[in-house]
């Protein structure tokens, strides 16, 4: 799904930018992807996204 139109940005591009990448930030991801510079209505749901991912990502990390 697109969350940028203006840039042309994916849920998966922020995704592979949060687990590749590292960012966990809105400030981070800008550094890997041109995203919420225009408009700015992708801020928001590119946040959320942010934040999905990385409690998805620590729910399976090894605790032990």
């Amino acid at each position: 799904m697109f969350v940028c139109m203006c840039y042309g940005v994916t849920d998966k591009d922020i995704r592979n930018a949060v687990q590749s990448e590292g960012a966990g930030n809105l400030r981070e991801l800008r550094s890997h992807l041109n995203l919420g510079t225009q408009c700015g209505k992708c801020v928001q749901m590119a946040q959320e996204i942010i934040d999905q991912t990385i409690i998805d990502e620590s729910l399976f990390k090894d605790v032990g």
